[in-house]
């Protein structure tokens, strides 16, 4: 009976991590149920248990952004903790990467949607290639926070480089900084978000968080913000 009854707790993580479906359906079922980020964290908490306090993360630079620092390392929970990594996770063929937050303080699990990682990718190879005929990126507007566009159309483009939000479906358009790092600017859903809640933010405070609190995702591949008198997201000061 107690065998039954585990091969069918097995069965039902199976099914839901995706591998029991054939390679070409996995790539169109790539939805990040709410049960696999359950399953994660419950062996994060209890690899957390086992080992005193360690985490089963992967080592990032320090220098690494918050929401991107901290990658589930399902080596070291597979398969004491977990039968296999679920079928959305970047190590199973799945387009998610299975992060921590709040690492020092109660580990949480949440997603980076790495088909955006892929747009920003391509974006810095043009402007890479752009860069050694021209020295500079292709500046166009300057905005708050040494943050600018990008003229798109220097870099061969038809449109302006956007991702697709994980929060709202929405464009985010990708933005250069000074030091050339590429990111999505997130202020239509900061926006939306201030709306929704009625919160009111300390000016200087980042609130990226208000995307975090309700979601699976986490707003990587960004910079900090807060907000203006008008209670308006802006890009934070360096």
């Amino acid at each position: 009976m107690k065998k039954s009854a585990a091969a069918g707790l097995l069965f039902t993580f199976l099914l839901l991590s995706g591998c029991l479906y054939p390679q070409a359906e996995l790539a169109q079922n790539q939805v990040p149920y709410k049960d696999q980020l359950d399953f994660v964290q419950k062996a994060v908490d209890q690899y957390k248990e086992k080992t005193d306090g360690l985490l089963p993360i992967k080592n990032k630079d320090m220098n690494t952004p918050v929401y991107e620092k901290y990658p589930v390392d399902f080596a070291k929970l597979v398969p004491d903790f977990l039968p296999e990594a679920p079928g959305t996770a970047y190590e199973s063929g799945g387009i998610y990467q299975y992060v921590l937050i709040n690492a020092e303080t109660k580990p949480e699990v949440k997603l980076i949607d790495l088909r955006m990682a892929e747009e920003i990718r391509d974006l810095r190879i043009r402007i890479s290639a752009y860069i050694q005929s021209n020295r500079y990126p292709p500046y166009k507007e300057v905005l708050e926070g040494g943050v600018f566009t990008l003229d798109y159309q220097k870099l061969g483009l038809k449109e302006p480089p956007a991702v697709t939000s994980p929060y709202s479906e929405n464009q985010l358009p990708l933005l250069i900084g000074s030091k050339g790092e590429i990111f999505a600017d997130y202020r239509i859903d900061l926006h939306k978000a201030l709306k929704e809640t009625n919160k009111k933010p300390d000016q200087n405070e980042d609130i990226r968080a208000l995307l975090v609190e309700d979601s699976v995702f986490v707003p990587a591949f960004s910079k900090p913000y807060t907000v203006n008198e008008k209670n308006e997201p802006i890009f934070m000061k360096n």
